[in-house]
């Protein structure tokens, strides 16, 4: 099993466990809203626009209650299971190109939205994949920094990213929660951050991520 399907069917399982009215990262989303996103994503590509272009937003939102309506929680969730659907699963290497990141954040939104949680020993070779994604999105991922950012991987590996010319903070953790920190979900991360107070706190609030 790659590893893009591994997170589809542990996140699967999370969701059954939790039900629909779970508390996630993914702000003002329930469980039961993440799920249809997730089948939003890989099936109705007409209305997945809207996930990153903010005037189709609305027009994604709508598509997305529909979806909660038509196929209930429980549907939703055989739905992601099932996957990769549309051009996920027609493309080869798209799955695991694209699903083993994504699904790994949105699992980790689940869990880590929780009262308890601990951070996940990963697999090396799945650190040392998730760590070139950081490398080659980092400019990307970190666009929106009000600072410099000196990302250091532990277990070797440093990329710069974040703004030019600005005081620097420097942050330390595994790869799997540099790419977390690098998506918006700084205060989940399990990272050292250090720098100037002002620097990371801005850093700290900064809408990071695609």
């Amino acid at each position: 099993m790659t590893h893009a399907r591994a997170e589809r069917a542990a996140l699967s399982d999370l969701f059954v466990q939790l039900g629909p009215d779970a508390p996630t990262l993914c702000e003002g989303w329930t469980t039961f809203d993440l799920a249809a996103h997730l089948v939003l994503r890989e099936r109705r590509p007409d209305a997945a626009g809207g996930i990153a272009i903010k005037p189709l937003a609305g027009y994604t939102a709508s598509v997305q209650e529909s979806l909660k309506a038509r196929h209930g929680y429980a549907g939703l969730v055989e739905l992601v299971r099932s996957g990769p659907a549309g051009i996920y699963g027609l493309v080869p290497g798209m799955d695991k190109a694209v699903n083993t990141m994504e699904f790994f954040i949105h699992h980790e939104d689940v869990r880590r939205a929780q009262r308890v949680w601990e951070p996940r020993e990963l697999p090396a070779d799945l650190e040392e994949t998730f760590w070139q994604q950081v490398r080659a999105g980092r400019r990307l991922f970190l666009r929106r920094s009000p600072v410099g950012v000196v990302l250091h991987r532990i277990g070797g590996g440093v990329a710069l990213g974040g703004a030019k010319n600005a005081p620097r903070v420097e942050v330390t953790g595994t790869a799997g929660e540099l790419l977390l920190f690098c998506f918006g979900r700084q205060s989940h991360a399990r990272v050292d951050v250090s720098g100037g107070e002002e620097a990371v706190a801005r850093l700290m609030d900064a809408p990071l991520g695609v």
